[in-house]
Formats: structure tokens, C-alpha cells, sequence
């Protein structure tokens, strides 16, 4: 520190001006505090800085420097004085002489020696060798002082940026911030240093001790300003050929072990339909090699092994049967073979199902085949099964499984059958259930009424004209059908199970007086409800800005699942697959040409089957729904396929969603498939909203009725 006496006038009253700057930069402290103490020694050759003690008695006044770093104590009388810097860096006090009239010059030049760095990062955050940025680059401001590194200084001095630099949230002495534009860019902050709290006994200066960076300062900090330039220049544009659109993608999934079965029910579900059974009877029976196009050649050589076993072991106990004898084992071989989607060879279609598992948005991983067979079955008593059979098969662990015995389908003993376990008949009585609602039965009950000649209705018969000559196939084929009435199901047969597996039942004259032993009141509730969730998670996975939420989905799932499983009783193995024949053989022989002739079809329709056009021509002639059998037919598949994959998934062990998220996506043609074919047949919207509950869990049948009741008042 120096001082030194200027002469200005004779004017005894004397004073002091004290500037405070950082002696490296130069740069003035504004708002330091400095305080003027009476010195007890006449002069200042004897002042001892270690030595002097704070004494509050003897403090005079204080003052603050301005912005140029000066502060003036004046109207002093002539005498030694004590002034004191009272902020950091520690410095000690000095003992400063007035003389009369004069004014004494101090200056405190603190150690601080302020710096700013600036650094630039490119736009891969990585260290630009160029001393110049440009524009999208990152730039540093590091803020150095002494004392910095030591931490003896750093506690006591807080630093601020101006707007847009920002500081690093591990370093608040670091600021940075992104270059918008080409030209020169200033860094300028404060240095906020903090106030010393006290003189104690000794006259070493007692400091704070937080070592926290964003600790208070105490009392008014002064302030020391800092500022550095740099240059930026504009980037120059890299030319961009090829196709450089931007767009968002649906949120990513993973491949789950369930993925093969849905596939394999997919692929069975649609291996049954009637096309491929019409085809199917075509190449067995008409001799036909062309009509073989499009089967596997395993899978078509089974079913034609499965009519050879059962063509010798089926009779009829009425002459001139034999027709509609051999039509009958060969849709039972046909059912048998598709509905067991687990046995070799399975019906796996490699590049197809790839292919539908990308349009879903779903990545296949594995082989289907191998995850199949190493991860998803369970491997019990040396038998591969679902996981759902699984759990059942462990609730019964004291009863032995029976391998197939010697007298084939004969089971006599006691046990549990193998392959109804390892191999079981995947399908489901929703199929026959809407097939009947769309009027099939009904229309093959009257042709057949007609058939014996028994007259439809009080009025003028509206199948007068249906006369079937004797001299083609259909005339003994529908005399067989008519004849094996009494071993096909009753209407009141299949009722009871419609309503004993869904909840669901047929409404007439026919099933009057129902009384159920057991019903599924819940699931029309329930599956209603699932499907409105899945409508809800198609929106938002289809929004790629936001990740579709599952567990309402796999929620549902597991309450459809439990109310599935409980009518998976009594009749529940064989009505199914007893009703799918008899109704196949029914679409079957509407499909006959020869009812060309007899009912009015309309030929521009373009119904996907052959049977359907008879069917609606049925409806028409009869009064009975105008509906479009389409529909019925759309909702029986898909429903089919939804549920065989709710029955028989372990649902009930799940509980992470990601099942759930790619079984929504699997099924999304379905599920959005069947909720249309039900506006379209009853009327009522799964996905309208806000949702109707109690219109949604009012039975199929009553909603037909009302839209029928409704077609004849406005007819």
C-alpha cells in the first residue's frame, strides 16, 4: 500500500481518499466497505499493522467506494488515522497521517488478478482448435482469480453473468452459452465479494468457513466487474443431397415369447375359413390337381390322413347317405387338423408372418418356431404345453397323464388325456354364436322345412318355388342333412353353451323358457370394456410424440382371461368343434350352385364366400333382418381370434406391459374390425365417447330385435 500528502490550501480540517481496485486488471471495486479508526499513537512510525487491535471505540465512520473505486473521508483534524479494507482478500490495515489542509491519497491493490478463458466446443461437443467461433458452436467463460484453486478465496466470491451465458452446474465460476449469431460477442459478469465478519482480539481477521458455492454472502458484497470479447463467424453450409425429410416414429416395442402362438392362431383361424374347406373338398373329391394350389402340401396331406382314418369309422343308419356320409368325416378331418395349432407341422408361414408382425410396428426377433419351442411352451412330464395348461396341469399334480393308448380316440382310463393337454382344439363358440345371429341356421331350417314339403308360415310360402330334382349332388346331399337331424345340435343345445361361455343367448320362439345353470353375466361387460381400452391406446400410440400407456390393456386382459376360463367346463371340449362342422357343412351346401336357381341373389355383390349372397337372399324373401350377413361373418372371425388369444394366454401371471402393448398392436385389424362389425349389426359404437355402459352390456339378441322391430314399423 502507498500514500502521499497533497497541499491544497491552508485549510486546517484535512481528509482521506481511499480507492480500491484488483491490482492485476486494474478494475475498481464498487461497494467496498472502508472503515476510518482514531490511531491512539501521535504518528505513524511506530505503527505496527500485526499489532493493531480492533477496537470499536475508536471506529469513526465507514464508507462505500463509488464506481470508480474511490471513497473520501474529509472534515478530518490533523493526526494519525487506521483505515481498513473490510472484504477479501485479507489485507492489513494502514495507519495513514492528515496534516492541516491537506488530503492524503490511499490505495488498496488487491491480489485478486482477475482473468476470463474462453474456449469453444463444436456442435459434437468436442474442443475447437480455432480462436474464433462460429455461429452454433458452444463457448466458455471461465472466471479466474487468486486464491481460486486453493479454495482459500473461492468460498467468499460468487460470480454472476449476464444473460444468455448460464452457469455449469459443477462449476459456477464457468459460464456458457450457444452462438446465435456471426459477429462480436462481449462476456461480462460480477464479482460479488464478500464482507470479512469481524476483528477479534489479535488483529487476525476472522473469515466465514461454508464451503458451499452458492452459500450467502454476508452483508453488501462489493463488486468488481469482468468482461471479455470474442469473434464469430457464420458457418459455412455444407451442401445436403438425397432425401433429408424429418418424421417421428411410433413408439419401439420388444418381441415378447407369446408373439408364435397369436401367430399360429392367426394363421389356424384363417386356415379355417370357408374358402380354403371349399377348396379343401373341392381337391378331395373332384379330382382336381389345379384345386391343390395354395395348400402346404403337409398340412393338406394330414386332413386327407385325418378323412382316411374317419371315413372308415363313420356310418349313417339311413340308406343313400353315402354322400353327405363322406362330406361329414371330411369337415370333421378339416376342423380336427386346423383347430390343433401345435401339431407338427406347425403353420408357420415365415415370410407372412415377418411381414404382419412390421405392418404392426412389432419386431419379431427369434425365429418364431425356435421361440416357440425353447421359451414359450413348458415342458411338463415330457410334454410341451401352454403356459396357461401349465398352471392347471400343477393344480393336479396327482394325476397321471394317459399317452395315447391302443384304441385310439377310445379313452377308458383314468387320468388326464395328453392330447387334449399338449395339443388342445383352439377354437371358439363366438364363431357359431354370430353365425347364428346372421341367420345361418335359420336359412338351411327352412330350406330343409321345404325339403320334406312342410309348409313356412300362415301365408303364401315364400320358398314355393324351391323344388331340388334329384339328378344332382345337392338333392342327396340335403336328403342326408335332413335325415342326420337327430345327431346334429339343437338350437337350445348350443344356447345354453353361448350363454354358459359368454354371457350371450339367442332370442325367439325356439329357446323360450331358458333357464341357465351358470352364467357369464360379466363378460359382455368386461370384453365391451376391453375393447374401448384398446380403442383409446390406438390413439395414443399412433401420437409419436407420446408413449402408449398399456396396463389398462393388460388390466382387462386378465379380467376377460378370468371370466373366460370359468366356462371352460363341462360341454366346453366338444360342442364347439361339434357346431363349427355342422355349420361349415351348412355354409357349404348353400355355396351349391344349384341354389342359383332358387333363391334371388343379387350376382354384383361382391360377397367374399359363396354361401352369403343365399343367406341375405334368405333374410330378404323371409322378413327377417336386413342386416348383411357380412357383418355377422366378420365379427365371427374376429372375435374368434381375439379371445382364443385372452383364453388360452397365462394372463393371469403377467404383470409387466409389455405382453399387453404387443398383443393391442397384433390384434389391432381385429379388435377394430369387430368393433365395426358390431356398430353395423346392433347399432352400438365400442368406441364412440363418451361411453354408454348399460347399452354396451345389453345382449346382442335384444339389440337385433329392437333394429328388427324397428326395419318392420318403418318398412
Amino acid at each position: 500500500m502507498s500514500s502521499k500528502t497533497v497541499t491544497t490550501s491552508d485549510v486546517r480540517p484535512g481528509a482521506i481518499d481511499v480507492t480500491v481496485h484488483d491490482e492485476g486488471s486494474g478494475a475498481p471495486l464498487v461497494n467496498a466497505s472502508v472503515a476510518l479508526y482514531q490511531n491512539t499513537l501521535a504518528n505513524c512510525s511506530k505503527f505496527e499493522a500485526g499489532a493493531w487491535q480492533h477496537d470499536p471505540s475508536l471506529l469513526l465512520q465507514t464508507g462505500s467506494t463509488d464506481s470508480s473505486g474511490l471513497v473520501r473521508f474529509a472534515d478530518l483534524a490533523p493526526g494519525a488515522y487506521v483505515v481498513l479494507y473490510q472484504h477479501y482478500p485479507r489485507t492489513n490495515p494502514e495507519c495513514v497521517l492528515v496534516n492541516a489542509g491537506c488530503n492524503t491519497a490511499l490505495c488498496f491493490a488487491l491480489d485478486l488478478n482477475v482473468a476470463v478463458a474462453i474456449s469453444f466446443e463444436n456442435a459434437d461437443c468436442k474442443p475447437s482448435n480455432c480462436h474464433h467461433a462460429r455461429v452454433t458452436d458452444r463457448v466458455h467463460a471461465a472466471v479466474s482469480f487468486n486464491g481460486d484453486q486453493s479454495n482459500d478465496l473461492r468460498p467468499h466470491v460468487q460470480v454472476l453473468a449476464t444473460p444468455p451465458w448460464t452457469a455449469l452446474r459443477d462449476d459456477n465460476h464457468v459460464f456458457t452459452t450457444i452462438v446465435r449469431r456471426p459477429g462480436v460477442h462481449r462476456f461480462e459478469a460480477r464479482l460479488l465479494i464478500e464482507r470479512r465478519s469481524g476483528t477479534p482480539p489479535g488483529g487476525a481477521f476472522s473469515a466465514a468457513t461454508s464451503s458451499a458455492l452458492d452459500a450467502p454472502l454476508l452483508g453488501n458484497p462489493a463488486m468488481l466487474g469482468v468482461q471479455a470479447e470474442f469473434d464469430a463467424e457464420e458457418r459455412t453450409p455444407s451442401p445436403i443431397s438425397g432425401n433429408v425429410g424429418v418424421s417421428l416414429t411410433r413408439s419401439e416395442t420388444e418381441p415378447t415369447d407369446d408373439l408364435p402362438l397369436w401367430t399360429l392362431i392367426r394363421n389356424s383361424t384363417e386356415a379355417m375359413s370357408f374358402t380354403n374347406y371349399l377348396q379343401f373338398i373341392d381337391s378331395l373329391f373332384c379330382a382336381n390337381p389345379s384345386n391343390l394350389a395354395g395348400f402346404e402340401g403337409n398340412r393338406f396331406g394330414k386332413k386327407a390322413d385325418m378323412f382316411a382314418q374317419l371315413n372308415i369309422r363313420r356310418s349313417l343308419p339311413f340308406t343313400d347317405s353315402e354322400s353327405y356320409r363322406v362330406l361329414k368325416a371330411a369337415t370333421e378331418a378339416f376342423v380336427m387338423v386346423n383347430c390343433g395349432v401345435l401339431s407338427a407341422p406347425l403353420a408357420f408361414n415365415p415370410a407372412a408372418d415377418v411381414a404382419y408382425l412390421d405392418r404392426r410396428d412389432i419386431p419379431p426377433g427369434r425365429d418364431l418356431e425356435t421361440v416357440l419351442t425353447s421359451d414359450y411352451l413348458e415342458n411338463i412330464d415330457g410334454n410341451q404345453i401352454l403356459p396357461y395348461l401349465a398352471i392347471i396341469r400343477r393344480k393336479l399334480p396327482d394325476i397321471a397323464i394317459m399317452p395315447p393308448g391302443q384304441n385310439d380316440d377310445a379313452e377308458l382310463c383314468f387320468g388326464i388325456i395328453q392330447q387334449k393337454l399338449a395339443n388342445p382344439c383352439l377354437l371358439e363358440l363366438i364363431w357359431s354364436y354370430w353365425q347364428e345371429e346372421g341367420m345361418l341356421v335359420q336359412s338351411m331350417n327352412a330350406i330343409t322345412n321345404r325339403f320334406q314339403n312342410v309348409r313356412s308360415g300362415n301365408g303364401h310360402d315364400p320358398l314355393a318355388n324351391l323344388e331340388i330334382d334329384p339328378l344332382r349332388p345337392l338333392n342327396n346331399l340335403i336328403w342326408g342333412y335332413t335325415q342326420d337331424e337327430q345327431h346334429r345340435l339343437t338350437v337350445v343345445r348350443r344356447n345354453y353353451e353361448y350363454d354358459h361361455h359368454y354371457g350371450v343367448r339367442l332370442d325367439g320362439k325356439a329357446v323360450q323358457n331358458f333357464r341357465p345353470a351358470d352364467t357369464r353375466s360379466k363378460f359382455l361387460e368386461a370384453f365391451h370394456f376391453l375393447l374401448r381400452l384398446c380403442t383409446a391406446f390406438y390413439k395414443q400410440d399412433d401420437d409419436t410424440t407420446v408413449k402408449a400407456d398399456a396396463f389398462p390393456v393388460l388390466n382387462a386382459l386378465k379380467e376377460v382371461h378370468l371370466i373366460l376360463s370359468q366356462g371352460a367346463h363341462n360341454q366346453f371340449g366338444e360342442l364347439p368343434s361339434t357346431a363349427r362342422i355342422e355349420m361349415l357343412m351348412q355354409q357349404f351346401l348353400l355355396a351349391r350352385p344349384e341354389f342359383r336357381e332358387f333363391l334371388p341373389t343379387r350376382i354384383m355383390v361382391a360377397y367374399p364366400e359363396p354361401w352369403m349372397d343365399r343367406v341375405d337372399a334368405m333374410k330378404k324373401i323371409q322378413g327377417w333382418t336386413d342386416t348383411s350377413v357380412m357383418h355377422f361373418r366378420n365379427l365371427a372371425i374376429f372375435g374368434e381370434q381375439v379371445l382364443l388369444s385372452v383364453r388360452y394366454g397365462a394372463w393371469s401371471d403377467i404383470y409387466e406391459p409389455t405382453q399387453a402393448f404387443n398383443w393391442a398392436r397384433f390384434w389391432r385389424p381385429q379388435i377394430q374390425g369387430y368393433i365395426h362389425g358390431y356398430r353395423a349389426a346392433t347399432g352400438v359404437d365400442l368406441a364412440s365417447d363418451p361411453a354408454d355402459t348399460q347399452i354396451e352390456g345389453t345382449l346382442p339378441s335384444v339389440l337385433l330385435r329392437q333394429r328388427l322391430a324397428q326395419q318392420v314399423r318403418s318398412a
